[in-house]
């Protein structure tokens, strides 16, 4: 399962920030061109950053946290790597949910 929450998180981030993954992905890997696409984010201006922070919904408190520290890009990376970890966590534990529902409530 680890596998396949990390293969749909890797795919999600490539979609959403048009990143080129290796053919054998890790952690590491997606972090390191994460960084480096949220360097050239970062290179557009303020406003056009914090606009996506606020759409991929990264929490205020967590942000202002990275922004104080050294290696911004790489902390930053994290956040939005684990916020879509939570995400695809969320949809996988509602799919289950909503399966185990009682057949007769189905429509």
């Amino acid at each position: 399962m680890v596998d396949s929450v990390l293969q749909e998180a890797a795919i999600a981030l490539k979609q959403d920030w048009d990143l080129q993954l290796p053919d054998t992905l890790s952690e590491e890997a997606i972090l390191k061109l994460l960084a480096d696409r949220i360097v050239k984010v970062l290179e557009r201006g303020p406003e056009t950053f914090f606009q996506l922070m606020y759409r991929l919904d990264i929490s205020e408190k967590k942000l202002n946290a990275v922004l104080q520290d050294d290696d911004v890009a790489h902390k930053i990376a994290r956040l939005i790597y684990d916020r879509q970890l939570q995400k695809i966590q969320s949809r996988l534990a509602n799919r289950k949910t909503s399966e185990s529902d009682d057949p007769e409530l189905k429509w």
